[in-house]
């Protein structure tokens, strides 16, 4: 079988590069040249652990292959999979879909024989519907189903996501689409991986629908820490207290900054879009945006507080700038909030993040890059940080006290053992944690 994946982008050449580990006959296919060029070198465009290993081993097995040739790759192809880009359109918040009907329309084009056309990229309700007719309309004897099949890729974790993953869903109408997408996936089922089978509107809705409850779970703990602060109470524990009831779960409990990233942002937007678009009351969701769009504003002025009224020039050490770990994705990351709301205090800004640093001078600007923590920490009054790394985890308050000139340590993450600080004489502040004092 003849799986051809249109993007090379995050969600396609991950999801192509497992198809091709399955041991299919995979190509990637994309318009930018340079980027095919660069793959076709093993240079990956995107950080995710494991990922440049895997694209070297099938391309040297021969089932990975990248090209610009879009005609030959669909017409050769027994499953066509669209993993194109569906970024929040500028000015009214809706999913773009111009390079997904784009797309099509390049499918439509070029179909010879039976085909499923696949959305792996997340779009709203009725998107499947919309692909088809722009199909039939263009090639009206092509022969075809379209399938939605939402990824739920966690960044810095995409390939044991992919491999061994909670669910797969599958939006189709007919039995011989739901039989090609079945071989497919075949390995899964000898893992006894959930697969789902639904309609096509209800598996677009669920990409929505799991993000956005996601979002919400986030936004809820981020809140709960806040009341901790006020009544002196420990976030941890109650995070970890309601997450051991089962039918909560202790994942997204972990507050911190407000989330970021490529999916949260644009798909709680997209499905406020949707719900009001069809007069259907959203209105927990879109609390949630603007919630947490608020959260970063409020995170910064909480660090400026901290700092007291003497903060003009103060140094400020932040280590971690991506939107999460294990990942260069700078998307919606809480620093590009912040980092600017320090910055017109004239407070003096360091940062390091372990993978990040080239996207981050990409959109920061008069900021003091450092290549490492130690030189990040160098005769600083104060330590944030905003992504946990594991290598942060790890820091003790007599390494700090090498290269820090202040005892202020900002933890928006909760990345650092407390009690390793206790009478260290850094005064550490934690989210919805009690303060521990430097005495």
């Amino acid at each position: 079988m003849k799986i051809t994946m249109l993007g090379t982008g995050y969600v396609g050449l991950v999801s192509g590069t497992c198809f091709s580990e399955f041991g299919f006959d995979v190509c990637c296919v994309d318009k930018n040249k340079e980027k095919i060029n660069n793959l076709e070198k093993n240079i990956i465009p995107i950080y995710e652990p494991g990922l440049e290993n895997l694209v070297k081993k099938n391309k040297d097995a021969n089932r990975l292959t990248f090209s610009i040739d879009i005609k030959k790759n669909i017409a050769d192809a027994d499953v066509v999979f669209i993993a194109v880009g569906t970024p929040a359109r500028r000015g009214d918040g809706h999913a773009d879909l111009s390079y997904i009907y784009e797309a099509a329309e390049e499918i439509a084009k070029n179909l010879i024989g039976y085909t499923v056309v696949v959305t792996k990229s997340t779009v709203p309700v009725g998107t499947g519907n919309k692909i088809k007719n722009i199909i039939k309309k263009i090639n009206p004897k092509a022969k075809f189903d379209v399938v939605s099949n939402p990824e739920f890729l966690r960044e810095g974790n995409a390939i044991e996501d992919f491999m061994r993953p909670d669910r797969v869903v599958v939006g189709c109408e007919t039995e011989k689409a739901k039989e090609v997408i079945s071989k497919i996936y075949k390995p899964l089922y000898l893992i006894e991986t959930p697969i789902f089978f639904t309609d096509l509107k209800t598996a677009e809705l669920i990409k929505y629908a799991a993000n956005a409850y996601l979002a919400v779970k986030i936004s809820y703990i981020n809140q709960m820490a806040d009341l901790c602060e006020k009544v002196g109470a420990d976030v941890h524990d109650v995070s970890k207290g309601i997450g051991l009831d089962k039918r909560i779960g202790s994942k997204f409990l972990h507050p911190g900054p407000g989330y970021g990233g490529s999916c949260f942002p644009k798909d709680t937007q997209a499905l406020v879009k949707t719900a009001n678009h069809y007069g259907s009351n959203i209105s927990i969701v879109e609390n949630v945006i603007n919630f947490n769009a608020q959260r970063k504003i409020d995170m910064a002025e909480k660090i400026i507080s901290i700092l007291g009224k003497n903060y003009t020039n103060k140094k400020v050490s932040i280590l971690g700038l991506a939107f999460k770990p294990e990942t260069d994705d700078m998307r919606e990351s809480p620093c590009l909030d912040i980092i600017p709301k320090l910055q017109e205090k004239n407070i003096q800004i360091s940062a390091f993040d372990p993978v990040a640093i080239d996207e981050a001078k990409k959109l920061l600007k008069n900021i003091q890059f450092a290549d490492s923590i130690e030189d990040c920490l160098n005769n600083s009054d104060a330590l944030v940080i905003l992504t946990e790394w594991n290598e942060f985890r790890s820091l003790s308050p007599e390494r700090l006290k090498q290269h820090m000139k202040g005892n202020i340590l900002i933890d928006l993450r909760n990345a650092l053992n407390p009690d390793s600080f206790f009478g260290s004489g850094f005064n550490l502040i934690q989210i919805g944690r009690p303060k521990h004092s430097s005495q």
